[in-house]
């Protein structure tokens, strides 16, 4: 099969497009034929060899940890799935990845796309919407009626972010650059702030939820912006804040898993038509290198996408 690996850590240059040997599955395993894999910056950050310690891999290693596809194989001890089944999950990051014409994945991290899509746009969904599911719901506790501040409301994750809150109930106010206020209304904002002319502290106040996909100065600053009592959530390092502490904001820093309830709740809500993908720009699996690149350095809104077999 072909496949998208590195030899060795550094650059993008270090991708290479070449034959890989097809995995095959293990009793609890599904042998997923690849038919999109969505690019993310934890693409980039293993490729770079930063998250070596956190996600440690053999060389040469296939990246990508998102896809969609048909069951090809199942394994013996499968109940849930079998061959010929249209799936999509976000594999296990410790694992050779998606970026690749095949893939296994753990049975208990897979389940039915959303069938009102195609596999583009499903393989869009794992990644970015099981942590924008899980930052708001399992981390942040969410309900009607509170108000969430999702910062990076454009990108991957926060436009995911934006429609399962407004979902939920909530008031949603999110961050963006001018270029992307439309689109984060569109996806049901109620307020947007442009934080390149704006600081959302001078405007927010008493607050029930942050989601903080950025850290540093963004996340130190809003805690102002939180309630007593209210909660920040964050994918990047948790920083610690007397203010914080004082005033009983409970800090969560997580990273998302890859539950087949969480992925079947989404795909019903895309079904029902109340949430979308937004897809950024899609590029055939050879190249990888240029999706990567665009997704570090492009500001992009929503999801990159690789595309590997014709839908």
């Amino acid at each position: 099969m072909k496949a998208v690996r590195i030899h060795e850590y550094g650059g993008p240059e270090k991708l290479k497009y070449e034959d890989a040997p097809r995995p095959e599955p293990a009793p609890d395993e599904v042998l997923i034929k690849v038919y999109a894999s969505g690019v993310n910056p934890i693409d980039w950050k293993i490729r770079e060899g930063s998250h070596k310690e956190k996600f440690p891999g053999n060389l040469p290693l296939t990246l990508g940890w998102d896809v969609s596809g048909v069951v090809e194989e199942a394994g013996k001890e499968v109940k849930n799935l079998k061959t010929g089944d249209e799936v999509y999950s976000r594999p296990d990051p410790t694992r050779n990845g998606t970026y690749a014409e095949y893939v296994t994945v753990k049975a208990g991290q897979v389940a039915k796309k959303p069938k009102s899509i195609d596999h583009i746009k499903a393989a869009a969904v794992p990644l970015a919407g099981l942590t924008a599911w899980q930052a708001l719901f399992e981390h942040g506790k969410l309900q009607a009626g509170q108000k969430v501040l999702i910062h990076a409301a454009s990108g991957g994750v926060g436009t995911y972010a934006v429609q399962f809150a407004k979902w939920k109930g909530a008031y949603v106010i999110g961050t963006t650059s001018e270029k992307n206020i439309s689109l984060v209304k569109d996806l049901g904002a109620d307020e947007v702030i442009d934080y390149k002319k704006e600081k959302f502290e001078d405007r927010l106040k008493d607050l029930d939820l942050v989601l903080d996909t950025i850290g540093g100065e963004t996340q130190k600053r809003s805690f102002k912006v939180l309630k007593n009592g209210g909660r920040l959530v964050t994918t990047v390092k948790p920083e610690g804040n007397e203010d914080a502490k004082a005033r009983n904001i409970v800090i969560a820093g997580f990273m998302a898993q890859s539950y087949p309830a969480d992925l079947e709740q989404m795909a019903a809500l895309i079904d029902q038509g109340k949430v979308r993908p937004v897809i950024a720009k899609v590029f055939p699996l050879e190249q990888a290198a240029a999706a990567e690149e665009l997704s570090e350095h492009g500001h992009v809104a929503g999801k990159i996408v690789l595309r590997v077999v014709e839908d």
